[in-house]
């Protein structure tokens, strides 16, 4: 895999600090079910990195002193972590909103028969990847037979509650572009898939969120293997709205490894960009209790132009 990291310092992006620390996003796995081509994380079956039980109990233990009001568990697929469950049983206790970003399919691997009604019992807010409501391009960027099966997943969770208008139980669905593209308006776009969904599939769900891709990893390996890295870079760039800047999530948001390594969001995770103490050593989480987050300056570089071209992007989609 062509490696982008390199291609992305220098950088002229603004300076920018974190403010009140609301979300803690964990990345609990590299492990997936899928391989999909725009993934950023370079996720798949053969991945064995998962987070431990110990590092589990010190994210707990975050939650509870920093008084986190949303853990965002990601990976990877992260159900697929033996500690999943007890994760979210622990951080209920703790008065979490908890988010699952689920591909869906994973509720068909082999041991996850029961997940779906877990979630719902547990009242975990699905974010759920579904790139496309077209058959055809999500089995393109996915995989054979991801399409089907999602949907499938989405028919059993609209059973459980999810999505329905009178439900708490809040399903989120995720769009990506296919290639080298900036997402297209995310309010459009969502009712697009409120009439084809519906429509032709009687699903429903709260809202679509739309993410910019990042040239980083997978994606970005393949930009560069055809030539297009530098100027979906300079798209990125030329579509930079400084009003964004007030909103991105790394202003309220802190990205933990596998390992318990910090960082200031997922993508710096993946361009293994850590925050670090005064004596520039990667902080761990607990290393947080000895040193404020509030106010750090947090690391840029070109990538993050992502999150402020345009309508924005972050985890939450657009910043419109």
């Amino acid at each position: 895999m062509l490696d982008t990291a390199p291609l992305l310092q220098p950088t002229s992006f603004p300076k920018i600090e974190r403010s009140n620390l609301t979300t803690l996003q964990v990345n609990i796995g590299l492990k997936c079910n899928l391989q999909c081509q725009h993934c950023h994380v370079d996720a798949g079956p053969r991945r064995k990195e998962e987070m431990d039980l110990a590092t589990v109990k010190q994210v707990l233990q975050v939650i509870k002193q920093e008084k986190i009001s949303i853990l965002d568990l990601t990976g990877g697929a992260p159900e697929l972590n033996p500690h999943f469950k007890f994760l979210i049983r622990e951080a209920k206790k703790l008065n979490c909103h908890i988010i699952d970003r689920c591909n869906l399919t994973v509720l068909f691997e082999e041991g996850q028969q029961d997940t779906a009604q877990f979630l719902a019992d547990h009242e975990v807010e699905i974010v759920a990847s579904l790139p496309c409501y077209l058959e055809e391009n999500v089995d393109k960027q996915r995989g054979k037979g991801v399409f089907d099966k999602s949907i499938k997943a989405l028919q059993i969770l609209n059973e459980l509650g999810y999505g329905k208008m009178d439900s708490h139980l809040i399903l989120t669905l995720v769009f990506n572009p296919q290639g080298a593209d900036l997402p297209p308006p995310q309010a459009a776009l969502e009712e697009d898939y409120r009439k084809k969904l519906g429509a032709e599939l009687g699903i429903t769900f709260n809202r679509l969120l739309t993410i910019t891709n990042m040239p980083i990893k997978r994606f970005g390996s393949m930009l560069l293997s055809k030539n297009s890295f530098d100027s979906y870079l300079n798209t990125l760039k030329t579509a930079y709205q400084a009003s964004n800047l007030n909103k991105v999530m790394c202003r309220n948001l802190i990205s933990v490894d596998w390992r318990g390594f910090i960082y200031d969001c997922d993508f710096n995770q993946m361009l293994e960009m850590p925050i670090e103490n005064n004596q520039q050593k990667p902080l761990h989480l607990k290393d947080i209790n000895n040193q404020p987050l509030k106010n750090m300056r947090i690391k840029v570089a070109e990538h993050c132009y992502g999150c402020t071209a345009g309508q924005g992007s972050s985890c939450g989609g657009s910043l419109d």
